[in-house]
């Protein structure tokens, strides 16, 4: 927690009779008290399972002494209660020095027999249950921790502005080794099941390549590079995560570090740039839809893109979203008693889907709202992090800030439609502008549809939708804003809903579009759930997905047109109209 101590497991597991956790709990603060610790308690009270988060020192020689002697005590209060050390979770080697206290020696000696006979080298699992290394032995942290002094371009407020104690957040509870269930995290594990493409893993590369015993070389190391180049900065892990640990950025600070001075993959200028391409090519559509569409060309501008052929180049619009609306000018009447909104028009709903904007539109002036566009072309860089360009993507945040700075200052709500964009104005935006208060205030402002229409136009009932959908919800969109709003306004529309629980779609921005591994793996996570479901849904049902990857990835791995949720509130107004 920001301000306080570091907390840590270390005696997280405690469990005695139901009946007991009373007396227990109460003799078990004293022995806290005693050591000045300050527990977060929680857990499972009526199995009698105790779990805590307790602010032990485990970087001075002292501060290691004396978390020993408490484990010591710890474990003599739990056996006196009839209980056990290690309740739910396994004893590896933060409690098998301390079996004896609750075994016996007859019982352990019995374990060391079995495990001579099925394991006589000791090969299996060495210092662990029998014959255990000591606690303190392999402590990842100690007196002797000096990790490397970064200077970074993250600011890492919530981890007192240093990047190894961001790293040092995980602390190896492995939720993200997940296979299924609730949530994002983690999809590249949930493909390969590969230990270093979970986020435990690579939070354990970074710390290793900080502390510079396994990892020596530092930010160039082709290990840690290796272990997050099949990360897809979903971010799912800074909402799964129990104690957050948000990859997607540190992998951004990572490639910024690696590829200082060098090359980068070409995709990371065909992809990453992607918004000064499509401003040159808006000049001319029709030529770039004919390099891109026409058989032959597509597949020689793919690969000197460095783009899978088995992908598709989406086609540019023939107007862009900021033409059109300028050239709309005054002649249709956007009277409403509601202040005006900032529409931010995003690359890829401005040059590919402009659709998609126009309906928002079209909402916005149903809800009562007087709709505005920044004055000038603008980016916010989405593209760029996943290339670690963060010196051009702080810059292009700058532009933004300074442009609209009136507006921000005069508290206009700023309407976000792709959820990536949106996500960077409330989460890397505060990175890299830690103490910028006008980069406060857009945090703030910034908002989706849902969310827009839920806080400023509660009263705004739109037209009855009676139909089903099949909903995916976009990763940045589910971490970051969360998708409370968006669920409300399904059901004020009247949709029999589906919001799936499909982790992430698998394209993540330029990831599913990129050569090898990366392709394999987009597809993968798209069949682990999403694009069967879409398959298998009925004709009639509406497939709706608020992001650009995730609509391009149910288009190109099915048969259906996946809608934004503005499109979906057209219909809506379309079908109040007949």
């Amino acid at each position: 927690m920001p301000g306080e101590r570091d907390t840590w497991p270390g005696w997280e597991d405690s469990a005695v009779p139901p009946d007991k956790v009373g007396p227990y709990l109460r003799d078990l603060r004293k022995l806290y008290d005693r050591y000045g610790y300050d527990p977060s308690l929680y857990g499972h009270f009526g199995q009698g399972c105790i779990h805590c988060r307790v602010d032990f020192d485990l970087y001075t020689a002292e501060g290691v002494r004396a978390w020993r002697s408490f484990l010591d005590e710890a474990a003599d209060l739990v056996v006196d209660y009839g209980g056990s050390f290690s309740g739910e979770h396994g004893d590896g080697q933060a409690r098998a020095d301390l079996l004896p206290k609750m075994y016996g020696p007859e019982l352990m000696e019995a374990h060391r027999e079995f495990k001579a006979i099925w394991d006589p080298d000791g090969r299996m699992n060495p210092g662990k249950v029998v014959d255990p290394n000591p606690i303190t032995g392999q402590l990842r942290i100690g007196p002797d921790y000096r990790p490397r002094p970064v200077a970074t371009t993250f600011a890492f407020p919530d981890d007192d502005h240093q990047f190894d104690r961001a790293v040092l957040r995980c602390v190896g509870v492995g939720k993200c080794r997940r296979e299924g269930g609730e949530g994002v995290m983690c999809p590249s594990y949930m493909v390969t099941r590969e230990e270093e493409h979970s986020t435990r893993g690579r939070a354990r590369l970074l710390f290793e390549m900080l502390n510079g015993n396994e990892v020596g070389d530092g930010w160039r190391s082709k290990a840690v590079h290796d272990a997050l180049d099949l990360c897809l900065a979903c971010k799912g892990c800074k909402t799964d995560c129990p104690v957050n640990v948000d990859m997607a950025t540190y992998k951004a600070e990572f490639l910024s570090h690696y590829y200082r001075r060098r090359l980068r993959p070409v995709t990371a200028y065909t992809i990453g740039l992607v918004w000064w391409g499509l401003r040159l090519a808006a000049r001319a559509p029709w030529a770039a839809n004919l390099v891109t569409q026409t058989p032959g060309l597509r597949g020689l501008a793919k690969r000197l893109a460095g783009i899978d052929p088995r992908r598709k180049i989406p086609r540019v619009a023939a107007e862009p979203f900021r033409a059109w609306f300028r050239r709309r000018g005054d002649r249709e009447p956007r009277t409403g008693d509601r202040p005006p909104v900032l529409l931010w028009p995003d690359t890829f709903n401005n040059y590919f889907h402009p659709g998609t904007a126009r309906a928002a539109v079209e909402v916005l002036e149903a809800a009562g709202f007087q709709v505005v566009l920044p004055g000038r072309p603008l980016c916010c860089g989405r593209p760029l992090y996943d290339f670690g360009m963060l010196g051009l993507a702080k810059r292009l945040l700058r532009q933004v800030l300074d442009e609209l700075r009136p507006q921000i200052r005069a508290g206009m709500p700023l309407v976000g439609l792709e959820p990536s964009c949106l996500a960077t104005f409330r989460d890397e935006l505060l990175n890299l502008f830690p103490g910028d208060q006008d980069a406060q205030r857009l945090a703030a402002q910034a908002c989706t549809l849902a969310e827009l229409l839920d806080r400023h136009a509660p009263d705004f009932q739109p037209p009855r939708l009676e139909a089903k959908a099949l909903v995916q919800h976009h990763c940045h969109h589910y971490a970051v804003m969360g998708f409370g709003p968006d669920t409300r306004l399904l059901e004020r529309l009247g949709l029999d809903a589906e919001v799936l629980d499909s982790g992430c779609c698998g394209m993540a921005g330029s990831f599913g579009f990129e050569r090898g591994d990366h392709y394999e793996v987009a597809v993968a996570a798209g069949e682990r759930v999403l694009l069967p479901r879409v398959r298998q849904a009925d004709p009639g049902t509406l497939v709706v997905a608020d992001g650009f990857s995730c609509r391009t990835q149910i288009e190109q791995g099915t048969d259906r047109h996946a809608l934004h949720l503005a499109e979906v509130m057209r219909l809506a107004l379309d079908e109040g109209r007949r």
